[in-house]
């Protein structure tokens, strides 16, 4: 769940990819502002924990994925903060104290340190409750194919059970121990940036040949992702296989997550820019 690869003044993205970033940025402002009947508190923490920059690489992919198949931004835009708003929750727990104990999230307290365990933990749940909120909205197409994609990715096999998986790590044999640090990876990573690109192509009305290429797509570069994360932090699978396999596994994967966009032109240039993005992380 956790990622460390930047941060939102250190982004060197091309000024398209800003401007969708700062799109998501108000979207996600207005989808935070106070509503009746929420204590002062929680929505504090909830706006505390999501407009304190990040790098929306989950949202991002969204967007790009719904322009690859012919869509519009506006019609991912929701699905794009869902997905953000989701992404946020699981940052919120997995820095609680039974998990990572983390003290600093992107250079500020923790939501648990800044508001106490009790109320991070109700944050996340809030977050991720109104991430499904916002996903049942009318007006976007497809919507319970965004719904079934996005919450088989954070549910049991995606997200949450690779969070269980990382808690109940042992040591291992070599071999043993890299199959199951990837497949921690592809649960709490890569699972839930697949789901991202592929609800953009459900959003934008993509037919299911345009969806298979993005899910390919996804699959590489939520992997490759973590790696990133991996090489940045010299933790997981760099600790497995060193450094050198790690470096060399994350460029194959970019690289092949980037043939994936062939078919759809210059529509997947918001794509491809972000895996050009990572490569140079």
């Amino acid at each position: 769940m956790t990622t460390s690869l930047t941060t939102t003044a250190s982004r060197t993205h091309p000024p398209r990819i800003d401007a969708l970033v700062r799109a998501v940025d108000r979207r996600l402002a207005q989808l935070l502002q106070p509503r009746e009947g929420t204590p002062r508190v929680l929505h504090e923490a909830m706006r505390y924990c999501v407009l304190n920059g990040g790098k929306r690489f989950r949202p991002l992919v969204c967007l790009g994925g719904c322009e690859a198949v012919g869509g519009q931004v506006r019609q991912a835009l929701p699905v794009a903060c869902a997905v953000e708003l989701i992404h946020s929750y699981s940052l919120v727990h997995d820095d609680l104290p039974a998990m990572d104990d983390a003290d600093q999230r992107r250079g500020q307290p923790s939501c648990h340190r800044r508001f106490g365990e009790g109320a991070a933990i109700l944050v996340g749940d809030a977050l991720l409750t109104r991430a499904f909120e916002v996903l049942s909205a009318n007006g976007t197409p497809n919507t319970l194919a965004i719904l079934r994609t996005i919450g088989q990715a954070s549910g049991t096999t995606g997200l949450i059970g690779g969070q269980v998986l990382d808690l109940r790590l042992e040591p291992r044999r070599r071999k043993s121990e890299t199959r199951h640090l990837e497949d921690i990876a592809r649960r709490k990573t890569a699972a839930l940036i697949t789901a991202s690109v592929v609800a953009g192509g459900l959003a934008g009305g993509g037919r299911q040949r345009a969806l298979n290429a993005l899910r390919r797509f996804g699959e590489r570069l939520g992997l490759a992702f973590q790696l990133k994360d991996d090489l940045h932090d010299g933790d997981g699978l760099v600790r497995a296989v060193g450094r050198e396999a790690v470096e060399a596994r994350a460029r194959r994967l970019i690289d092949q997550a980037t043939q994936e966009l062939n078919p759809f032109g210059q529509r997947a240039d918001v794509l491809r820019a972000l895996a050009q993005w990572l490569a140079r992380t």
